[in-house]
């Protein structure tokens, strides 16, 4: 991942004690956008990028660019439990990203970013089976993200935006060894603020 991508500006920015003051911008235009941005996932350098409205316009329904960006679908589905321990990843807080090249990733967060983890595709097959609502998962722009933390029971379909988001908020929070005691109310939080939307 470069340095001057959306990610790698939202972890910056988060980490941050204050707020930029510089206007966060279109990352194909250099337009002004507002808080509430779309995002186009960036397939050559497998990472996301900020678009304004009319940039984003371009890439819906698989339009400009030649499959190079695909537009971040805005949709959120909770999803009753899902038994994802069959995928072998031992984090309770954790994305599952189905790539278009038929392999599957988990993402959990570290005060230093996301850790990566390749799954079987096997796993991640016979996981769909039992959950149908996971074989809709648009690759590399959505995932399923997972808080099984404390006894929490969170599995929802997201945006990978909102996933990106989740990370840079554990970064922000963390402090010492552990994490410190502000890291799981801001987590708990994150996913209490979490609304359905088609």
């Amino acid at each position: 991942m470069t340095t001057d991508g959306a990610l790698a500006r939202l972890i910056r920015s988060s980490a941050e004690p204050t707020p930029p003051t510089e206007t966060e911008r279109c990352d194909l235009c250099a337009a002004p956008v507002p808080d509430d941005h779309r995002h186009l996932y960036d397939t050559a350098a497998e990472e996301v990028r900020c678009a304004c409205g009319p940039c984003s316009v371009l890439f819906a329904e698989g339009g400009a660019g030649d499959g190079h960006y695909r537009l971040v679908p805005r949709r959120r589905i909770r999803l009753s439990r899902v038994d994802t321990e069959v995928l072998g990843v031992p984090v309770g807080l954790v994305f599952f990203v189905p790539r278009a090249d038929g392999t599957v990733t988990a993402e959990g967060p570290s005060p230093a970013g996301a850790m990566r983890w390749e799954i079987d595709a096997t796993a991640w097959q016979r996981l769909t089976e039992t959950c149908p609502q996971l074989a809709s998962v648009e690759p590399d722009v959505e995932a399923l993200l997972v808080n099984t933390v404390h006894g929490l029971d969170h599995h929802w379909i997201v945006p990978v935006d909102d996933c990106y988001r989740m990370i840079a908020l554990v970064r922000r929070e963390w402090r010492g060894l552990s994490g410190g005691g502000r890291i799981w109310p801001a987590v708990e939080r994150f996913f209490d603020d979490l609304t359905e939307r088609p």
